[in-house]
């Protein structure tokens, strides 16, 4: 019986100390951080460094980059490649170079951390900021052989920008230089010089060799002179002052949860703040106030939900809530406005074009977007503001926006989760740019909607026509003017009210600030939609004869008109045809190199994919063809 009680005793004490070391893995709190710089720095070396000193790495990982590292074409000679730890694309281990992200886990006695390793290729920076989105604290590695480069300083103002305030400037391959004092100081002045107007609260410079180990998880013996913490000892005790929690409650809906009659939920992810059962909630944008009834998880239910929670909200009360909407506490509402100004990372290899339409993701909120304007570039090498219409791959501009309705927001600065967004392109779907909201812009909330006693229907009922915009497009001299005037007379003679658009007319007084470039024509094309829809609101039909050569400046065109009242027409004549008629001697100047950006020559037409009428001017006379989009429009019940 002793001998029991020993045991017992024994596992007793056991279980007590499992059940502290359980509560002291959780006190310990976890860092997210990533590592970036210019390409070849050595990110991934550091990372698997970090990973190996700590003892992190399984016997068969590491049998495999042992083998791995001894391949024909490796770098390293006899010693063992730490970054094939991290690098887990075939093309990474090709290249030598980090394409995506990576993320590791790792843990020591002080800390848990969550790394990034993000790509340091000018081509993959969306990647890098995509990383530094979910991370508390940035690694920036420098090339002690390079020094500062225009990368480094890119990857410096993006994490600025995504709101990381406390950066380690890791300047690494110290061994490559002799673990030269001077010329870490240089390197470390150079940067912080450049980073001041980047506001970070604290840059704390190491030298480190990632492929020695020197001060990375231990003091180096080969750098006396230096006297602060190693990377690891860094990372263990930086206080990166994460506020969410404190600031006021946001949970933006993602989804309805009803998996049957007895149950009603809204689910999400809470984005700020903290709830209980029992609080009075506002849900935005309808302003109806309800109270929580249930904080419901897979788990069980919550007495209380905070930053971070996935959860499912229930309330006491009936109300209607769907995705996109955001509910909050009553004292604490969010920003609503559909202009905005925005600081704009972008990331597509097309340039980005003030007057596109975009569509815009904010959180769960879904919208079309414009970028109205590029109040200015910022230049990364000096950090000036620079002039511009567009923004080019990689570069960063404030811009504002305006939304084809309202978006409810924070500030990024006061809360990323709501303050953050991405464009994404209307027809390959493919995210051009990340955003940060500064401020809705004032126009926003006083310009208000009119409302007016005679409507469009009321227009066109006096007229006896149903209004609709004719849109003809196609290569400079393909007939498009010649088709739309002999229509425009056809529907004159009978009685019919409308009126003609043509480029070259418009050029000389709406448009007559406008040149011919992408930016511009995208500009054209916007201002001449928005002069349609008047004329289609007036009850008007309108003929629109514009080159048009984009197919996303057509759709915003339609879009800005209801079902039914927009009928694209191609004017389908080959580039040939067009340039041997020349009736304005363009073609020629083109060519000769006295025309820039001029359609079908040096610029691109995108032809329409569905038009409602395709018009084959070498085949038939403007006549003719008028004829036939007057039957379509009697089909139509236009005329």
């Amino acid at each position: 019986m002793a001998r029991l009680s020993v045991v017992e005793g024994t596992n007793d004490s056991a279980s007590e100390r499992l059940a502290a070391r359980l509560v002291a893995d959780e006190d310990r709190g976890l860092l997210r951080f990533l590592t970036c710089g210019s390409v070849d720095d050595g990110k991934s070396t550091l990372i698997g460094r970090l990973l190996y000193d700590s003892q992190l790495v399984f016997e068969d990982q590491l049998k495999n980059v042992e083998r791995e590292s001894k391949r024909p074409n490796s770098t390293r000679g006899t010693e063992i490649d730490l970054s094939l730890l991290v690098d887990g694309l075939q093309a990474e281990r090709e290249q030598g170079i980090t394409i995506d992200v990576a993320y590791r886990y790792f843990s020591t006695p002080r800390r848990k951390f969550i790394v990034a390793d993000t790509p340091g290729h000018v081509q993959y920076t969306r990647n890098m900021a995509t990383g530094a989105s979910n991370c508390d604290f940035g690694v920036l590695l420098i090339d002690a052989r390079q020094g500062v480069l225009t990368q480094t300083r890119r990857h410096a103002c993006i994490l600025s920008l995504l709101g990381i305030k406390k950066v380690a400037l890791a300047v690494n391959k110290m061994d490559l230089i002799d673990f030269d004092q001077e010329r870490f100081d240089e390197i470390s002045e150079d940067f912080v010089t450049f980073a001041v107007p980047l506001g970070f609260d604290s840059i704390t410079p190491i030298p480190v060799s990632a492929l020695k180990g020197d001060n990375v998880t231990m003091p180096s013996a080969h750098m006396h002179w230096y006297h602060g913490p190693t990377l690891l000892g860094h990372l263990e005790t930086v206080d990166v002052g994460r506020k969410s929690v404190e600031g006021p409650f946001r949970f933006p809906v993602q989804w309805v949860n009803r998996p049957h009659l007895d149950f009603r939920g809204v689910s999400g992810t809470v984005a700020c703040g903290r709830i209980k059962p029992g609080e009075e909630v506002v849900i935005h944008p309808s302003g109806k106030r309800v109270h929580v009834a249930r904080i419901v998880t897979a788990d069980g239910d919550l007495d209380e939900a905070q930053d971070g929670d996935a959860i499912t909200l229930t309330f006491a009360e009936e109300v209607d809530a769907s995705r996109g909407e955001i509910v909050t506490t009553p004292e604490a509402a969010p920003s609503v406005a559909d202009q905005l100004a925005a600081k704009i990372i972008w990331f597509d290899e097309e340039e980005m074009l003030p007057g596109r339409s975009y569509t815009i993701r904010c959180g769960t909120q879904t919208a079309t977007a414009t970028v109205s304007a590029l109040k200015y570039k910022l230049n990364v090498d000096n950090l000036d503001h620079v002039a511009g219409k567009t923004l080019e791959m990689n570069e960063v501009g404030l811009c504002n926006l305006s939304m084809t309705k309202p978006l409810m927001f924070d500030p990024y600065g006061d809360n990323p989760e709501t303050g953050s967004f991405i464009l994404i392109d209307r027809f390959t779907n493919a995210t051009v740019a990340a955003g940060m909201i500064e401020f809705g812009l004032r126009r926003a909330t006083n310009v208000k909607w009119q409302e007016l006693f005679v409507d469009k229907g009321a227009r066109a009922g006096l007229k006896g026509q149903k209004p609709c915009v004719l849109w003809f497009t196609g290569l400079s001299g393909s007939g498009k003017s010649t088709i739309a005037n002999t229509l425009e007379k056809r529907l004159h003679a009978l009685g019919r009210h409308t009126y003609m658009l043509d480029g070259d007319n418009v050029r000389h007084g709406l448009n007559k600030d406008l040149g011919f470039t992408d930016a511009d024509r995208v500009e054209n094309i916007r201002r001449v939609a928005e002069a349609a829809r008047l004329f289609v609101d007036a009850g008007l039909i309108v003929m629109v004869s514009f080159i048009s050569p984009f197919r996303s400046e057509r759709r915003m065109a339609r879009e800005m008109v209801g079902e039914g009242e927009f009928i694209e027409i191609f004017v389908d004549t080959p580039l040939d045809v067009c340039e041997a008629r020349d009736p304005k001697g363009l073609y020629r100047k083109a060519r000769a190199g006295l025309i820039q950006n001029f359609t079908g020559i040096d610029s691109s037409y995108e032809e329409p994919e569905n038009p409602e009428l395709d018009l084959r001017t070498s085949e038939s006379t403007p006549e003719l063809l008028a004829e036939r989009v007057l039957e379509e429009l009697r089909r139509r019940n236009v005329v």
